[in-house]
């Protein structure tokens, strides 16, 4: 069995002591020079920290501590349950008149996919009843859908709609795991982007849980009014998209 790059480098040479460049630095360095000449392909998993340790021949400390500047340089990605992988370069996500995550994830070579967080009926607070045009504390349906791209987590959305409007939208969404199409089996697949906000924070636990970001990690927040035809809104959306996983760009 041919051997991968990092055990290629380990049989030629491990980590020079006694040089002045720590360890774990050179560690990094060879990891890099793998990653940006192309032997190790994004998307690829490494092998654990203690087959990692003992082909360098460090302990485990400092190969986490390698570990951390490479996560640090978004380079590679732990994922739980999963293991640690190289990046997969950010998706080049438009923001348009016509914004389709399915549509967006696919035009980038990668399988998208997605699943329903929670639904529920709640009354409209001040600010989603400006933008859907509602009276306040009317009932909207709330839905939740944490979207991924080639199993990797990109963003969770919160879409509002108007209740009367979309009755079972929920259950389509359950069913389709989309939202566009859930949306044009109820005759409103045509929505258009009537208006974005994009601001920046960090995450909360439960994006870091549903991201899978560690603690410190920033989402961007893309808010959003889609309306139909009549620009009349159909859905007002908060999507949190993992900061380092996409790179926004708006269309005029």
């Amino acid at each position: 069995m041919a051997m991968t790059p990092i055990e290629q480098n380990e049989a030629s040479a491990g980590p020079a002591r006694g040089t002045g460049v720590s360890l774990w630095k050179q560690i990094v360095e060879r990891i890099e020079a793998d990653i940006g000449e192309g032997r190790l392909a994004p998307g690829t998993r490494l092998p654990t920290e203690m087959e990692l340790a003992e082909r360098f021949g460090v302990n485990r400390h400092t190969l986490r501590r390698a570990l951390a500047a490479l996560t640090d340089q978004g380079l590679i990605e732990a994922t739980p349950g999963r293991g640690t992988f190289v990046k997969e370069p950010p998706i080049r996500y438009p923001i348009a008149a016509r914004t389709r995550f399915s549509e967006i994830v696919s035009g980038e070579g990668r399988a998208p996919g997605g699943r329903l967080v929670r639904s529920l009926i709640e009354p409209a607070s001040a600010a989603i009843a400006e933008a859907l045009r509602l009276p306040p504390g009317q009932d909207v349906l709330r839905i939740d859908m944490l979207r991924e791209a080639d199993g990797v987590p990109i963003t969770v959305g919160s879409h509002w709609y108007e209740a009367t409007r979309c009755r079972d939208l929920d259950l389509l969404v359950a069913s389709t795991g989309s939202v566009t199409r859930a949306l044009e089996a109820l005759g409103l697949g045509d929505y258009r982007r009537l208006e974005t906000r994009i601001t920046a924070r960090p995450a909360d636990e439960e994006e870091r849980r549903l991201l899978s970001l560690p603690a410190g990690r920033t989402v961007m927040v893309v808010e959003a009014i889609n309306g139909d035809a009549q620009r009349r809104p159909i859905q007002y959306s908060r999507a949190r998209f993992a900061a380092d996983r996409v790179q926004l760009i708006v269309k005029n």
